[in-house]
């Protein structure tokens, strides 16, 4: 949860922006994570700014030479303690 001052005058202010520019009641998502992070006091977080990236695996008589190659490797490794 973010930390937010309760003073009055500061919650209702923030309690107006987010009645006036809610995405539900037709407000745009970006401005009001925008304001309300600038009412809070803080940036927006940079971890969620990096790209997605989605990695796919081997699928069919791939996917299976694949997961019994690996296994094989697995079970035929030296030990990682000695």
């Amino acid at each position: 949860m973010v930390d937010v001052p309760h003073d009055p005058a500061t919650r209702a202010e923030i309690r107006a922006f987010i009645r006036a520019n809610h995405p539900d009641v037709g407000g745009d998502p970006e401005a009001f994570a925008a304001g309300l992070a600038r009412l809070r006091g803080r940036t927006a977080d940079p971890r969620f700014d990096a790209p997605i990236v989605v990695e796919t695996r081997p699928s069919g008589v791939r996917g299976l030479l694949h997961r019994v190659r690996c296994r094989w490797r697995r079970r035929h490794a030296p030990p990682r303690v000695r």
